[in-house]
């Protein structure tokens, strides 16, 4: 997957135009085969004013780096993204951003570009992945007319997996950033906060690679999904 993967950047590396997707695509992707132990990864979370990928919009992006087997604390961002809407309501409550504090946030664009930069031959950890691979690469079709590839690490995916291969009932619920953390004795965050979620998604990450690994390490593709 993840070979087949860096061949559709050099493919797609081609047809881009100057500009951050295309230095975003000018760094190879980690190779499959490699140790886990010895990737760099960016767990990143984002706040949406709600799901749908067609019509919602990016309202925070938060990440923070991991570096084989250590999170980088000192990497850690957290930008608040300017949008063109007010803020539902439900929303608000949820996210605690307001309509005034996205007002003083930053272009989606710049946002975006910084986070490429950091991004750049790095893998995605995020938990439950479809909404941050879904609402990234539609902004990047938006903004440069191409959508994102990325390497993705889902957190929630291997929960499911190690369930499924230990024939352990569980409910969703049971697949939730926090309810993962608590069943690895993980430190407990406030939740709907992009930068805490990056960093949770993070640890977790961490927590389940260290469970499978018996001290030879494990290629990367074994976590990717």
């Amino acid at each position: 997957m993840s070979r087949l993967l860096d061949w559709r950047r050099r493919w797609q590396l081609h047809r881009t135009p100057p500009g951050p997707l295309r230095s975003y695509l000018e760094h190879p992707f980690a190779p499959p085969k490699t140790d886990y132990r010895e990737v760099d990864y960016l767990a990143i979370d984002l706040e949406t004013t709600g799901l749908d990928l067609a019509n919602d919009l990016i309202l925070s992006v938060g990440y923070v780096w991991v570096k084989g087997t250590s999170i980088d604390l000192s990497s850690a961002r957290h930008r608040v993204v300017r949008i063109d809407r007010s803020i539902p309501e439900a929303t608000a409550i949820i996210h605690q951003i307001t309509d005034d504090e996205s007002a003083e946030g930053s272009e989606l664009a710049d946002v975006l570009e910084e986070l490429l930069d950091v991004l750049a031959g790095k893998v995605m950890i995020a938990h439950h992945a479809r909404i941050e691979r879904g609402f990234l690469s539609n902004a990047c079709k938006r903004l440069w007319k191409q959508g994102l590839l990325m390497p993705v690490v889902d957190t929630q995916t291997l929960a499911y997996r190690t369930f499924e291969r230990r024939q352990t009932p569980f409910k969703a619920s049971d697949l939730r950033l926090h309810a993962l953390g608590d069943r690895y004795n993980l430190p407990r965050y406030s939740a709907h906060n992009a930068l805490s979620d990056a960093l949770a998604s993070a640890e977790l990450f961490l927590a389940q690679a260290a469970y499978r690994d018996n001290g030879d390490g494990l290629p990367l593709r074994d976590f990717l999904c």
